[in-house]
């Protein structure tokens, strides 16, 4: 049995929710992180040595990383999968769109988010924000050039890239911000929200 820990509102536990969802794969979801804690505990960090989530348990094995859960899964339980292609040259743009989010997309949007939505106005750092916004317009413009007129990311098929990305971008047209104008990312969001795994586990009030 897979399990899951990690609370529901984190878009990284979102991504592995919806990869297992599009995997058709069964599993139990725990609440974990943030006001649930757990994290800290000696068992958790055990899995998990960040103290972070999410983390996956299946059978005595354990990982962090999202999108290293989500590599796995794909690996583990439908290697031939269009998720995550097998050949090289393939594989190889889905892993440099999932290290794009992680290195490029996901600080100056955490700024963003944390400040406009988990921050009351009084105590925002406003020129941190303007400064971050500014830079993860750059990281979606990125985006909206690689889709062009494809349908998904990579190509013509919903891969990992699109599921790291997808979690971050319902944020990003949900948030009170001034966005530039990108119509190509905007396509392929409403694309995205057609998709039940999207709509079950990322297109949901933000917080």
């Amino acid at each position: 049995m897979i399990r899951v820990w990690g609370r529901t509102n984190s878009a990284n536990v979102m991504k592995v929710l919806w990869t297992l969802d599009e995997l058709g794969l069964s599993y139990e979801r725990i609440d974990a992180g943030g006001a649930f804690g757990r994290t800290a505990t000696p068992e958790y960090r055990a899995m998990n040595p960040l103290g972070l989530v999410p983390a996956l348990e299946e059978d005595g094995f354990s990982l962090f990383e999202s999108n290293a859960i989500i590599r796995y899964l794909c690996n583990s339980a439908a290697p031939n999968s269009p998720l995550y292609p097998g050949a090289p040259r393939a594989r190889a743009v889905v892993d440099a769109w999932l290290d794009m989010q992680q290195t490029t997309l996901n600080r100056p949007q955490g700024i963003v988010f944390s400040g406009i939505v988990r921050t009351p106005p009084a105590q925002r750092d406003n020129a941190a924000i303007e400064a971050a916004l500014a830079e993860v317009s750059r990281a979606w413009a990125m985006a909206d050039q690689q889709i062009g007129g494809h349908p998904f990311i990579c190509g013509n098929d919903l891969t990992l890239a699109d599921i790291a990305l997808g979690c971050h971008a319902h944020r990003w047209f949900n948030m009170d911000i001034v966005r530039p104008s990108l119509p190509s990312l905007h396509a392929w969001y409403w694309r995205l929200l057609q998709r039940p795994g999207y709509a079950a586990h990322v297109a949901q009030p933000i917080t």
